[in-house]
């Protein structure tokens, strides 16, 4: 099962997506992580050869009969179709994870507090935020808003959201 993640920075989505991944035993993808290390080495696009690698090392793992659980912002719809695709062709189920802060204030906040190590995202500005092309999504998506709760409220709502749906 490949389990796709998506929504803007700061909504709590690599919080829940790690977390998710170590209960479940599954292979984490991060697409920020393999941006920052083609960063280091190419001379490329970097979001675009980010995800085109997360895409292929999804589908190397889902061939293995790992679970996957990708993170990513993933605000394209030709993104989140890339991600389905690769989980058609090694013939497993996905799913579609939107994570969103529905309050503003706390989205900021988070924003402007955040450390995760990666320079690059720890230098994001709320206005970059608030401002980031994101497609509205046109599949049938589960939805974690996560203002006002606490991570493990959040991925509590998420799993019983997978279980109601015949995933785990």
């Amino acid at each position: 099962m490949l389990i796709i993640f998506g929504g803007l920075p700061g909504t709590g989505k690599t919080t829940l997506a790690r977390e998710l991944a170590r209960q479940l035993g599954a292979a984490y993808l991060r697409i920020d992580t393999i941006e920052v290390a083609i960063a280091q080495t190419e001379d490329v696009s970097i979001g675009e050869a980010g995800y085109r690698v997360g895409y292929a090392v999804a589908e190397d793992n889902l061939r293995l009969g790992l679970a996957v659980v990708a993170d990513s912002v993933n605000p394209l719809r030709m993104t989140r179709d890339a991600w389905r695709n690769a989980a058609r062709r090694a013939e497993v189920t996905f799913v579609d994870v939107l994570v969103v802060c529905s309050d503003p204030v706390e989205h900021r906040r988070r924003v402007e507090t955040r450390k995760t190590g990666n320079a690059a995202s720890d230098t994001l500005t709320w206005h970059h935020v608030a401002t980031r092309e994101f497609e509205s999504w046109d599949c049938e998506h589960i939805v974690i808003d996560t203002a006002g709760q606490t991570v493990e409220q959040s991925l509590g709502a998420l799993r019983t959201a997978l279980s109601t749906r015949g995933q785990r």
